[in-house]
């Protein structure tokens, strides 16, 4: 069983930065695919960031060069650095783990970018 924690969501003004952390428990392996995922009121959850299964990394069109992913593998950690947050961005970020034909959801880390 994996469980994943998400935290560091807040309220941030436009053009502000926040980073989010994805802390993973259970049977972790490093190479399996693992990023994050937003979803805001009516729309779909949608992808912003992951480590595939192959070594690389996807990024959303919408934040590439505002937003990083990152991972600490001695912690099982996940990371994403949002920097020049738009209104746009607003949404509760998931992060996502994937192992054999399962996907792994935390609970979700709300963000709301807003003056």
């Amino acid at each position: 069983q994996v469980q994943l924690v998400e935290s560091g969501g807040d309220l941030v003004q436009p053009g502000g930065s926040l980073r989010l952390s994805c802390a993973a428990s259970g049977s972790i392996f490093s190479t399996n695919t693992m990023g994050w995922y937003r979803q805001s009121p009516g729309k779909e959850r949608e992808l912003v960031a992951r480590f595939t299964s192959n070594g690389r990394i996807n990024y959303a069109d919408s934040v590439k060069d505002r937003f990083t992913i990152s991972r600490d593998n001695t912690k099982n950690t996940i990371y994403l650095q949002m920097n020049s947050l738009k209104p746009e961005d607003t949404a509760v970020y998931y992060c996502l783990y994937y192992d054999i034909g399962h996907n792994y959801w935390g609970q979700g880390t709300q963000v709301t970018v807003s003056s």
